[in-house]
């Protein structure tokens, strides 16, 4: 659903306008448009076809080695075992298939909420919309920092864009209306787009922008200065930037470091996997005296076994699902490498307006000479104001987007309502914008007298004073007031007022205007101060983060008494002392990091302090998060571990520059992607520790029994159905297992801690080569006993499956027995439980299925036997959990 705002479309832009504000498109024009001529949308990549992943399949190592034992077990004149080999390819092929339209899911979600967003006006209201829904002739209401939709005719302001996407050149372009060749090129569009489909379609395009204008508008350029309403005139591939990319794929997001890591184990482990295998089928042809394809079946089993496929899907769908996961506490993820970097933030550095506040100001106070007024404790304004009040809307803009211009356009009109001092429509000849040589605004109006202009000017209250030329007892003074109410967490502003007798200008010629604010004569008005009160569910998402070990710092360009202020408002720190901007330039980075020990304040920021303040702490070691809504705090998102933009009030190059976009701006919605993002790395951690344990007895029974001279106990088809349990065990069971107790109340993990690591996986190692030496000294009990080959293989491979499950209950929680894990809450826990006792009935109940296996029911004598093999692998995982489970659970959340 569209949210209209309003305030009248693009008012701000109206200066001696005389045809009435544009209206845009109807939502039925609009909506036809987008059925005939498709979503703005440039070519890219479409979900995996069926074929794709069919391919992708019959390319995996796992699947060759099953069409060699298929072409081996038909060599050998088993048939039925090859056809039953062989069948499994296509539940591989179902398994893998589900597994990557799940995924896909969930990269779509993710990608639908972070489509490009665009402001437009239809039907006469402002609206927000998603960037693939803009047509041709829809007008956009641009703003600095926004990314252009679509290619785009300005009607109206002044812009600076910076266009370096499509010409290299990185020097901003000025834009400004020209209708002339607006007109000429929206008739070319008209026409170009007339056919939705086609070569018709596409070369007509071209001929739109073949003129190059000052008033020519390109989609994904970006909005560097100034607002303007501009007519769409292209869209998706119809743009410049849609022909030039025509045929280039979307570019596809690299993989993380933590999934590069793990495909580099795998191409280890595989390599070890050939050269074992190898060996294998030398050694039961050659030493063992085993026909060479049994022996090639036998090398086959173990390559199966040792290959652990199942680490690269835990990450891939882990994180893609862990992005979902997080986008449902309204945090969009924008790459999964943040996703990874969640568990392990040290330092969490945050501004003040909008993240720890609601960003919804109100004026608070207001000073005129030494009478204060507070709008709480009164009825009326008394007239001593109403001059401040005046010239503090006459400062600001008729629409403004900035919250404070808001709340001073909104204090004017509810306290002077009535009154000769409230000016709606009346807008100035000429504007000094602030600037970072004088933090100060001036608005020049027109006056009733000849060659005389009124002045009307706010900004900071030291820039003010310094405009108006007042003598140090009077500076000192109001320096006074400002900290006063600073101290209060009040933003102070100062206001005045003045005029100009300009030279008069030249016929159809602005007059000369003055190169600076200085060069004008100002009368201090007086001081407003305004709040902006914190957010209620910050206090408790701060401790949060403190149980938690993760340090919050403000950096803020407020004044630093406000800082420190909302910071004691908030709870989000006991140490009062605070570092300014100046202060910072003054210190070299050995002094500004040993500083930075010992301050969690940072005041009078400018967008390069903060940058800088970021790189020293990721320098000092600490993994950083960092809130940004600017064009100017992309370089300090980009360099943090995880740039976090703001979605609401947030630009789209701040957008782009973080990991992560808060969807409603609000701090506690970090927290919880912090608590989502240990969640997340827990669940990886378990997966991969049960998959090594659990290959563990694999190799073993496939690799010491030709050691020691014994009947084969795995072949390919046993790890085959193993692999159908292991596969949705590690994807769907502990990818939805709920957040660990205490999860919050523990330190971040160490940034260098992988759970490929040699020291995570001793335990899983352990726990594996335990249940290996109790399923083969099993094996050796009943051979000693008498029992035949098909009776030994039917007892070992049955207890093995059922111990599947329980190296599931205990990678879940090392902290807990593994009988505890029995009654959790994961939905799937008992689902795979099902699931395996049905296969093993199965096995055992259909007579062709367990001769296709080489099995043979060994009767009550087997189920006894079976009882005490798992009674022994339950101990044996419970002295390893008691032993080593310690040094594991600080970091693993088990």
């Amino acid at each position: 659903m569209h949210k209209a705002t309003q305030p009248s479309p693009g008012s701000r832009l109206q200066r001696g306008r005389t045809a009435p504000p544009p209206q845009g498109l109807s939502a039925a024009e609009a909506a036809h448009r987008l059925a005939c001529e498709g979503p703005n949308m440039l070519p890219g990549s479409a979900p995996k076809s069926i074929t794709a992943i069919v391919r992708e399949v019959v390319t995996e190592p796992m699947f060759l080695m099953l069409l060699a034992a298929g072409g081996i077990y038909l060599a050998l004149g088993d048939p039925a075992e090859a056809l039953f080999l062989l069948g499994f390819v296509f539940v591989v092929i179902g398994m893998t298939a589900t597994q990557e339209r799940k995924t896909q899911r969930a990269l779509e979600s993710l990608r639908d909420l972070s489509a490009p967003r665009a402001l437009v006006i239809r039907d006469g209201q402002e609206q927000r919309i998603a960037g693939r829904d803009v047509v041709r002739g829809d007008v956009l209401v641009l703003h600095e920092g926004d990314r252009i939709a679509a290619d785009a005719w300005l009607l109206e302001g002044r812009l600076e864009v910076d266009e370096s996407l499509l010409t290299g050149e990185s020097a901003p372009v000025a834009k400004s209306p020209d209708n002339a060749a607006h007109e000429a090129a929206m008739v070319a569009a008209r026409s170009a787009t007339r056919p939705a489909q086609g070569e018709a379609a596409t070369a007509g395009a071209g001929t739109v922008h073949e003129v190059a204008s000052v008033g020519a508008l390109f989609a994904s350029t970006l909005v560097i200065r100034g607002i303007g309403l501009a007519e769409v005139s292209a869209t998706a591939a119809h743009t410049a930037v849609g022909r030039i990319g025509a045929d280039l794929a979307a570019t596809e997001e690299t993989p993380s470091a933590l999934q590069q890591a793990s495909r580099k184990l795998v191409r280890r482990l595989g390599v070890g996997a050939l050269l074992l295998a190898g060996v294998q089928v030398v050694l039961g042809w050659w030493w063992d005296g085993r026909p060479l394809l049994e022996s090639l079946l036998a090398g086959i089993a173990l390559a199966m076994a040792i290959l652990p496929q199942e680490i690269p899907v835990i990450l891939t769908i882990f994180l893609a699902l862990g992005a979902w996961r997080i986008s449902k506490q309204k945090v969009l993820t924008r790459r999964a490498s943040a996703v990874e970097a969640l568990g392990a933030i040290t330092v969490l550095a945050v501004d003040k307006t909008g993240t720890l506040t609601v960003n919804r100001m109100e004026l608070a106070e207001l000073i005129a000479s030494d009478a204060h007024f507070i709008p709480d404790q009164a009825t009326e304004l008394p007239e001593d104001f109403h001059l401040l009040a005046e010239f503090a809307m006459l400062a600001t803009p008729g629409d403004p987007f900035d919250p404070m211009e808001k709340a001073i356009q909104r204090f004017g009109h509810q306290w002077l309502a009535g009154t000769e001092h409230v000016h709606d429509g009346r807008e100035p000849e000429f504007e000094y914008a602030l600037s970072g040589e004088i933090l100060a605004m001036t608005r020049v109006f027109a006056s009733s007298e000849p060659a005389q202009h009124l002045l009307a000017t706010k900004g900071a209250p030291e820039a003010v004073a310094d405009l108006c030329h007042l003598d140090a007892a009077r500076q000192g003074a109001i320096r006074q007031q400002v900290e006063a109410m600073a101290e209060r967490g009040l933003r102070v502003l100062g206001v005045a007022r003045g005029r100009w007798s300009g030279a008069p200008a030249a016929p159809g010629f602005d007059p000369p205007w003055p190169q600076s604010q200085h060069d004008f004569d100002f009368e201090f008005l007086g001081l407003i101060a305004l709040a902006d009160p914190p957010r209620p569910e910050v206090p408790a998402a701060l401790a949060e983060c403190r149980r938690a070990g993760v340090r919050v710092v403000m950096m803020t360009g407020d004044h630093p008494a406000t800082a420190r202020a909302i910071a004691q408002q908030v709870g989000l720190s006991e140490r009062p002392d605070i570092v300014t901007g100046a202060e910072l330039e003054a210190l070299d980075d050995a002094a500004l990091r040993q500083r930075l020990q010992h301050v969690d304040l940072c005041a009078r920021l400018k967008p390069h302090h903060k940058l800088r303040l970021v790189q020293l702490l990721r320098a000092s070691g600490e993994v950083v998060a960092m809130t940004g809504d600017g064009v100017n705090d992309a370089p300090a998102l980009k360099a943090a571990d995880v740039g976090i933009a703001m979605g609401e009030r947030g630009t789209d190059v701040a957008r782009e520059a973080a990991a992560l976009v808060l969807l409603d701006d609000s701090f506690a919605r970090i927290v919880a992607a912090i608590r989502q993002g240990r969640r997340i790395d827990d669940n990886i951690r378990k997966a991969t520790r049960f998959v090594f344990a659990v290959h563990v007895p694999i190799i073993a029974l496939a690799l010491v029994p030709t050691l020691l001279h014994w009947p084969v106990l795995l072949l390919p088809v046993h790890i085959v159905l193993l692999e159908l349990l292991i596969d949705p065990a590690c994807s769907i069971v502990f990818e939805a297992e709920p957040e660990a107790d205490g999860l919050m109340e523990r330190p971040p993990r160490p940034v260098a801690d992988s759970p490929f690591a040699a020291a995570p996986l001793l335990q899983s190692v352990l726990q594996g080569l335990g249940m290996a030496a109790v399923l083969l000294a099993g094996q050796a009990w009943l051979v000693a006993q008498g029992w035949s080959a098909a009776q030994g293989r039917c007892v070992v491979f049955s207890t093995l499956i059922l111990g599947v499950m329980l190296l599931i209950w205990a990678n879940r929680d090392l902290s807990r027995p593994i009988w505890h894990g029995v009654t959790d809450r994961n939905p799937w826990l008992w689902r795979m439980a099902a699931a395996m006792v049905l296969l093993l009935a199965a096995i055992l109940g259909l007579p062709w299925l367990r001769q296709v296996m080489g099995l043979a029911l060994p009767g009550a004598g087997g189920l006894a036997a079976g009882a005490g093999l798992l009674a022994a692998c339950v101990v044996w995982l419970e002295l390893v959990r008691l032993v080593g489970g310690n040094k594991q659970r600080t970091f693993a959340g088990a």
